[in-house]
């Protein structure tokens, strides 16, 4: 069994539409057996979520908790064809770990090939480390062009459990993340899994995007949830 000890995409009562607080996630974390969690909260372009001054002042928060090293981050919305995000520099310099996304009341789906610029472009931007749930249905993608941009700008795609589980808003995901994948063994582009929690008892939760990968044979070395260290090299924090 790989090693899996980081969830680097959670949410808290502060996304609006979670049900937990961060000491609530950092205990389940800590339940699980992770050595580290991120925390991020949705940026202020989604509905109901938090605005510009609560990421401001994320300096006040411990990065531990029950023995457990926090980031604080954000869940970015990419607005746009040129990959613009909603969150000023000022405070996006602040945050341990940023994840960038297509949210649906954030940007319009448009053709494949708007799809892809929107999350290319963003990625271009420094201060992005993640790519979150490039398997959305609804916005589709050329997997073969976002794999080659991640790996030219040192950002992190991420297998989105929560994308695979059954039930959930990404119908069919299982199929792009399986095409996505093969991409990454072929670039060689790491990738990094997400549990996009928005309760406690989800924190940690891998097992669908775990036991895709064991299906695909998808190599240990290229998922960074095996070390903390590893996923520091892509992150603001570690000094990307």
């Amino acid at each position: 069994m790989m090693r899996d000890i980081l969830d680097t995409h959670t949410h808290t009562l502060a996304s609006g539409h979670a049900y937990s607080t961060i000491r609530e996630n950092a205990h389940a974390a800590a339940e699980r057996g992770l050595e580290l969690l991120a925390i991020t909260e949705h940026a202020p372009r989604l509905w109901g979520s938090c605005q510009t001054i609560y990421f401001q002042n994320l300096r006040v928060v411990d990065r531990r908790a029950y023995e457990v090293e926090l980031m604080m981050g954000v869940e970015l919305n990419i607005l746009d064809e040129q990959g613009t995000i909603d969150l000023e520099l000022r405070a996006l310099k602040q945050m341990d770990l940023t994840i960038a996304s297509l949210h649906i009341p954030c940007i319009n789906p448009g053709s494949r090939e708007f799809n892809t610029q929107a999350c290319v472009n963003a990625m271009k931007n420094p201060y992005v480390n993640i790519l979150g749930h490039p398997d959305d249905p609804r916005y589709p993608v050329d997997y073969r062009a976002l794999v080659q941009a991640a790996k030219e700008y040192g950002v992190l795609l991420e297998l989105n459990n929560s994308s695979l589980r059954p039930g959930g808003s990404r119908k069919n995901a299982r199929g792009l993340d399986m095409e996505m994948l093969k991409l990454c063994m072929e670039y060689k582009a790491p990738i990094v899994i997400g549990s996009d929690a928005h309760v406690d008892t989800d924190v940690g939760r891998h097992e669908e995007a775990l036991r895709l990968l064991e299906e695909m044979n998808f190599p240990e070395e290229l998922v960074v949830n095996r070390s903390v260290e590893e996923l520091k090299k892509y992150v603001n924090c570690g000094g990307k």
